[in-house]
């Protein structure tokens, strides 16, 4: 049943200045006719060397600002002020319940409230924790003074534990290339944005110690100025030698040669296909990549079916629903990158990145370069694949010179 929202929001305020028990609030939408200063704002506790502060992270859309404030009249100010700022919706999350309110189009307050069935409570917002519950020990230091500076609330840790683990099977055969050439391991982030991962990755393999033994340089490339600057501002602040940052696009960005790492997360549709083909062209000995936005298979598809070239029998009910079609073309993308990256000498995993709550884009292309030359059986699946569904997969076409020769060695 609506509510006033007045009251409503006066009745989420000591909830979110609680930070003994407050895990997370999220402020996000707009209400009916109004426009908050925010795209979104999230508040959690934090501990650092002052004592606990509540930590408000707010962004555009674009760009994330953290801010710090002290238990009372500053922290009370904060939530003062994003509480009557028109957002249409408010998601708080407690040790022991979730609040969640919703403004309807006539102005009232729905709010659902539930108990929490939260198990893995980050450390520094749970007063106390049972042996039972204890979070499972991540990677990375949930503690790090990385995340407070990045404002990396705990969906964003959790995703960086869960790239790190993907990572750390396969980062043994980047290390020895870098140990046989006697220099430090060189990664590079294709379309690093704001560089949750970039840092993340950096920090853990700055004290692998596989990697310690030679070191690590890593390079961030992002298209927008103000984010590199702001990148690299925050490097300089957490005195993380060795890691840079540099404007370009993903195909075009001036990096060394020698690269062993190649990263590539969330870059939209054939910004994907361009950072797998300066992988491949460096011959790098590990990537991973978590694609994003798959328009162009989708955009052939579409096309063919117009023309009634499309669906091969009997296939008709993958396309014959756009949402369908579209879900069908996502899996058909990266099934085409995983067999261009096989014929041309990778071994490849496409996997789960982060649970899909998160993010529906959440698949991985993991690929190690084995150098193998490809058999028949390969060239077979990869040309019955795209001839079937009548494709022309903008990776084949970036890499035209090394898949011709990849399919003239299996002939």
């Amino acid at each position: 049943m609506p509510e006033d929202l007045t009251t409503a929001l006066a009745a989420l305020r000591p909830l979110l200045l609680d930070t003994g028990t407050l895990v997370r609030g999220l402020a996000a939408g707009r209400r009916r006719g109004a426009e908050p200063a925010f795209a979104r704002a999230e508040l959690r506790p934090v501990d650092l060397k002052a004592g606990r502060r509540l930590q408000v992270v707010t962004t555009d859309g674009r760009t994330p600002a953290t801010h710090n404030h002290a238990p009372g009249p500053d922290a009370e100010s904060a939530v003062d002020a994003l509480l009557a700022e028109p957002f249409g919706n408010w998601h708080v999350e407690t040790t022991d319940q979730v609040v969640q309110l919703r403004v309807t189009k006539k102005g009232e307050a729905q709010v659902h409230t539930s108990r929490t069935s939260r198990r893995d409570v980050e450390p520094s917002s749970s007063p106390a924790l049972r042996s039972h519950d204890r979070p499972k020990e991540r990677l990375l230091d949930p503690a790090d003074p990385l995340f407070g500076a990045l404002g990396a609330e705990a969906d964003k840790r959790r995703q960086v534990d869960a790239f790190l683990r993907l990572l750390a099977p396969v980062v043994g055969r980047a290390v020895a290339r870098a140990r046989e050439a006697g220099r430090p391991l060189h990664v590079v982030d294709l379309g690093c944005g704001n560089a949750y991962l970039t840092f993340a990755a950096h920090r853990w393999l700055a004290a692998h110690p596989d990697v310690a033994e030679v070191g690590v340089r890593t390079v961030g490339v992002d298209v927008r100025d103000d984010m590199v600057a702001r990148n690299t501002r925050l490097a300089t602040d957490l005195g993380m030698a060795g890691l840079s940052f540099v404007t370009g696009t993903i195909a075009d960005a001036r990096v060394e040669d020698d690269v062993d790492v190649v990263l590539a997360l969330h870059a939209c549709d054939t910004a994907t296909d361009e950072a797998l083909a300066r992988a491949v062209r460096w011959a790098a000995p590990v990537v991973l990549a978590a694609p994003c936005c798959h328009h162009d298979v989708q955009r052939q598809v579409t096309a063919a079916q117009a023309d009634g070239v499309l669906p091969p029998h009997p296939y008709t009910a993958l396309t014959r629903h756009g949402i369908l079609r579209e879900r069908f073309a996502d899996v058909l993308t990266d099934a085409v990158r995983a067999d261009l990256l096989r014929l041309l000498g990778y071994r490849v995993d496409v996997v789960e990145f982060v649970d899909s709550r998160h993010t529906p884009r959440n698949a991985l292309v993991r690929a190690e370069r084995t150098g193998a030359r490809p058999d028949d059986a390969r060239r077979r699946e990869y040309l019955d694949l795209v001839g079937a569904w009548h494709l022309e997969p903008a990776l084949a076409t970036m890499l035209a010179d090394e898949v011709a020769r990849a399919l003239g060695d299996a002939a």
